[in-house]
């Protein structure tokens, strides 16, 4: 910088003239010494219950009694399961025609869930300690003193809660929540009919004239010749009957006729008539039906997974993945020279279930 005579001046030698640090003016700035000052917790305030007796019995009666609803909503879920027809309709408003049984089971379970959670939710809000405290964040890795103070806190909620002293609400409590899984098991029934002994029986039964299937007509001996392969269904059993795949699924009956000193099993050879054998058409692998014959050696033949039975020793398993023979049925003929059957089936039919013995 210049002056009149021409010299120059060094800016050091005029440091006022240079922008203060503190300001144009060298005043300090109106600045807060923390902008963002931690307000802290707002003082507690204790709630009518915390302070009224009274306020503090009838909480704990309203936590009670919607446990108690609970309880009522998950017994009343398991009666109108019981009650109610899963073909009954019945109108109601606004929603119009609804299943009777469809709309008890979801009108109960909700309230049997609804129970639970407004009496926790109840019983948080006016019955467990709500004052707030801070707690500074600690290393992922807990010490023993960590640990002790965990521990108290625990011990210090338990008590606060009232869990230990408030008998009335512990014990509806872990009655509704015994009760609720209940209208789960419940739902299973609906799965289907049970099965019972359904899979251990057919309709064959002493004195079931057989009846040929592509004829409907009862079958002699003197219609099975050497070699041939004649299937064969319970005399009553109709195609046009509601349950006919179902009936026929289990009583589907093979016949074949084999020279009496090529059977090589004795029961076989007691269980069949004049060389007639009857077997169950269903293969003991996934039930499938059994439909190829060999002559020559007597062995029937599973389409699907090739499982081979020799239907001249008893129906055995020679081949494939099936796991046991064919059931054999009885038969004989009656008085009028039908071929009949002297019972059912020597054990259940088709593949091996869990409750077979």
């Amino acid at each position: 910088m210049s002056d009149e005579t021409g010299s120059h001046k060094d800016v050091s030698e005029n440091p006022e003239n240079l922008p203060s640090e503190h300001g144009a003016h060298g005043s300090e700035p109106a600045v807060p010494d923390d902008p963002f000052a931690n307000p802290g917790h707002p003082p507690h305030e204790y709630r009518r219950q915390d302070i009224d007796e009274r306020a503090e019995k009838h909480s704990e009666r309203v936590v009670a009694g919607l446990f108690g609803l609970s309880m009522l909503g998950t017994v009343a879920f398991i009666a109108c399961f019981v009650i109610f027809p899963v073909d009954k309709i019945v109108f109601i408003f606004p929603f119009g025609n609804v299943s009777a049984l469809n709309f008890s089971l979801g009108l109960t379970l909700a309230v049997a869930l609804l129970g639970i959670g407004a009496g926790a939710v109840h019983w948080a809000r006016t019955l467990m300690s709500d004052e707030e405290f801070a707690d500074e964040r600690h290393a992922a890795g807990a010490d023993e003193e960590l640990r002790e103070n965990i521990e108290q806190q625990w011990a210090q909620g338990a008590r606060e809660s009232g869990f230990g002293r408030r008998k009335l609400i512990r014990n509806t409590m872990f009655g509704a929540l015994t009760l609720v899984p209940l209208a789960g098991v419940v739902i299973l029934r609906d799965l289907g009919p049970l099965p019972e002994d359904k899979l251990r029986h057919t309709l064959w039964a002493k004195g079931k004239v057989l009846i040929n299937q592509n004829t409907n007509k009862p079958l002699r001996p003197e219609d099975i010749v050497v070699g041939s392969l004649t299937f064969a269904m319970p005399e009553g059993l109709e195609e046009s009957q509601e349950d006919f795949q179902e009936q026929i699924a289990k009583a589907a009956l093979m016949i074949v006729r084999i020279k009496p000193d090529d059977i090589k099993d004795k029961r076989e050879r007691d269980w069949a008539h004049e060389g007639i054998v009857a077997y169950s058409k269903i293969c003991t692998h996934v039930g499938c039906p059994i439909s190829l014959y060999e002559q020559q050696t007597h062995h029937v033949l599973c389409p699907c997974h090739q499982s081979t039975f020799d239907l001249s020793d008893g129906a055995r398993v020679i081949f494939g993945p099936a796991g046991h023979r064919l059931p054999q049925l009885r038969i004989s003929v009656n008085g009028e020279g039908n071929l009949v059957a002297l019972g059912d089936f020597d054990e259940p039919v088709g593949p091996a279930f869990w409750e077979r013995g």
